[in-house]
C-alpha cells in the first residue's frame, strides 16, 4: 500500500481543461489608426462632450472616420440594411467604435470588421440576418409587453417588489439588438417609435407620487433610454427623491455608457453628484448599484474600468453587468467566459445576467434556443467565483426572468417552451388562472430540424 502523504500528484495539464484562464492586461485600443482620427489628442478621447460629437450616425462619418480602411461592400450592406430591417438607428460613440477590430492589419480590415463581434451587434448589416426567418412569427415591437404595464406613464410595475422607471427614451448609443426598440432612438424605415409625451418633470413627478402611494415596492431601476442622457442636475433631483420614499431599499441606474462612453462616468460634475446620491444612500441603508451592459471582453477598456473603479469608490455598493446573449457576439464558453473574467478580474464589475436576445422583429440571427442556452450556463460553471458567475435567463413575455433550467415543458422538435411562474404582473391581478397558466417561448427556426421548420413554414 502506499501512503498518503507518498503520493504525488498529477501534473496539471491546464491545456486539457475545456476552458484555460490567462490574466489578460485591460487595452485601450489607438483610435489613431482610424484616418478620421489621427489628429485626436488624449485629452480629447477622454471629453465626454467630444464623444458625443463626434459619434457616427450614419454611413457618411463612417467614411469619414474610416477613410480607405473599409470596402465599398460594407457601406452596401450597412445601407441595406439600414433601409430595410434595422430597428435602431444608427449612433456609435468612438469609444465604442474604436473597440472593434481592435487588431486588424489594414489590408485585412474590411473581413476583420464583418467578422468583429462588437460591430455585429451595434453596426449591423444585411448580410447579419437571417436569410429565411429574419423575425419569429410571434416577435413583436414590445416583445415584453412593458408599456402594458405602465402604471403611469414610463413606469412599468411588472413584479411584486420592483418598478423599472424610464426616464428618458434616448442613450448614448443605439445597440441594434435592443429590447425597446419599441420606444428608444430615433424612427428608421421599418418602425415608427411611439414617444414619451408627458415633460420630464411631470412624469418624473407622477412616478414619486405612485411610489409614495405603493409601500409595496421597494426596488427600483432607473432607466430608459439610459441615464446618462438625462441631465445630472434632473438625475439627482430624481434619485435624491426616490431616496426620501422611506419605502424604497433598492436604487439600481441602468446605463451602458458605462462601456460605451465611460468619460461621461468621469466627469468630474457627475462624479461629485454620485458621490452625494451614494452618501444620501447610505446614510439611509439604501442599496444603490449602476447596472451595466456589456457584451464582449474586447469592450472592457482601462477606461470602462475606471469609470467603474470610481463609481464605487465615491459610495456606489456594486457595479454589475447583465449582458445579451448573442450568436456572432458571445454564444461560446470562451467568449462568455473570456467576458466574465476580464469584468470581475480587472474592472470590478460584477458578471450578473445574460438575457436571451429578446423576440423583436429582425432579431433571429442573435437569438438561441433554451437548450443552447442551458448548454452554456453548464459550461461556464465552476471557473469564476460562485458569486460572479452570471446567470443564463430568458425573459418570457407575460412571466418575467426565469433561469433557463426552470422550464416546465419543452417541444424540442417545435422549439417551444413553457414557462410558469409564482406572481402576478400588473395587469393580471385579476386573472384568478395568471399562476396556473403555461406561458410559451419560441426558440429560433433556424435551430430546428427539418420536421419542426416545415411545421413553421406551414403555420406562417
Amino acid at each position: 500500500m502506499t501512503a498518503l502523504h507518498d503520493v504525488v500528484p498529477a501534473v496539471p495539464r491546464p491545456d486539457l481543461q475545456p476552458y484555460t484562464y490567462v490574466r489578460r492586461e485591460l487595452i485601450e485600443p489607438d483610435w489613431r489608426r482610424f484616418p478620421g482620427w489621427r489628429q485626436v489628442t488624449d485629452a480629447q478621447w477622454r471629453d465626454a462632450q467630444w464623444q458625443r460629437v463626434n459619434c457616427v450616425k450614419n454611413v457618411k462619418q463612417l467614411r469619414t472616420v474610416m477613410g480607405d480602411l473599409l470596402d465599398e461592400r460594407f457601406y452596401d450592406e450597412l445601407a441595406a440594411d439600414q433601409a430595410d430591417l434595422a430597428t435602431m438607428s444608427m449612433l456609435v460613440p468612438p469609444q465604442m467604435l474604436n473597440t472593434m477590430a481592435p487588431d486588424a492589419a489594414p489590408a485585412d480590415f474590411t473581413d476583420a470588421f464583418f467578422a468583429d463581434p462588437v460591430r455585429r451587434y451595434m453596426i449591423p448589416v444585411r448580410s447579419d440576418r437571417d436569410p429565411h426567418w429574419p423575425s419569429h412569427p410571434h416577435s413583436s415591437r414590445d416583445s415584453l409587453h412593458e408599456a402594458e404595464m405602465w402604471v403611469v406613464e414610463g413606469l412599468t410595475h411588472r413584479y411584486p417588489t420592483k418598478v423599472l422607471a424610464e426616464l428618458v427614451s434616448t442613450c448614448p448609443q443605439y445597440c441594434g439588438h435592443c429590447t425597446r426598440m419599441d420606444l428608444v432612438g430615433n424612427s428608421t424605415p421599418q418602425v415608427q417609435k411611439h414617444k414619451l409625451l408627458l415633460k420630464p418633470v411631470d412624469r418624473q413627478d407622477q412616478m414619486i407620487d405612485y411610489l409614495k402611494r405603493t409601500p409595496g415596492v421597494r426596488d427600483v431601476v432607473v432607466s430608459g433610454g439610459d441615464v446618462a442622457n438625462v441631465p445630472w442636475p434632473q438625475l439627482e433631483s430624481f434619485l435624491m427623491r426616490l431616496l426620501d420614499i422611506e419605502t424604497v431599499r433598492d436604487v439600481r441606474l441602468a446605463t451602458k455608457a458605462l462601456a460605451g462612453l465611460p468619460q461621461h462616468w468621469l466627469q468630474p460634475r457627475v462624479v461629485e453628484g454620485m458621490e452625494r446620491v451614494a452618501r444620501t444612500a447610505h446614510r439611509r441603508g439604501v442599496n444603490l448599484a449602476i447596472h451595466t451592459h456589456v457584451n464582449h471582453a474586447q469592450s472592457v477598456t482601462p477606461l470602462v474600468a475606471e469609470a467603474a473603479r470610481t463609481a464605487l469608490d465615491v459610495g456606489v455598493r456594486d457595479v454589475r453587468n447583465q449582458g445579451v446573449l448573442m450568436k456572432g457576439v458571445n454564444a461560446t464558453p470562451d467568449d462568455l467566459l473570456d467576458l466574465c473574467f476580464a469584468l470581475q478580474g480587472e474592472a470590478n464589475i460584477l458578471p450578473y445576467y445574460f438575457y436571451m436576445c429578446d423576440m423583436i422583429p429582425n432579431a433571429e440571427h442573435w437569438r438561441v434556443a433554451v437548450w443552447e442556452a442551458q448548454e452554456l450556463q453548464h459550461a461556464i460553471m465552476g471557473y469564476l467565483p460562485g458569486y460572479a458567475t452570471p446567470r443564463i435567463v430568458c425573459d418570457v413575455p407575460y412571466v418575467g426572468k426565469r433561469w433557463v433550467h426552470q422550464v416546465a415543458e419543452y417541444d424540442r422538435e417545435l422549439g417551444i417552451s413553457y414557462w410558469t411562474k409564482n406572481y402576478r404582473t400588473g395587469i393580471e391581478l385579476e386573472d384568478p388562472d395568471a399562476l396556473d397558466r403555461r406561458y410559451p417561448y419560441y426558440d429560433p427556426i433556424s435551430t430546428l430540424g427539418e420536421a419542426g421548420r416545415a411545421w413553421w413554414s406551414k403555420q406562417a
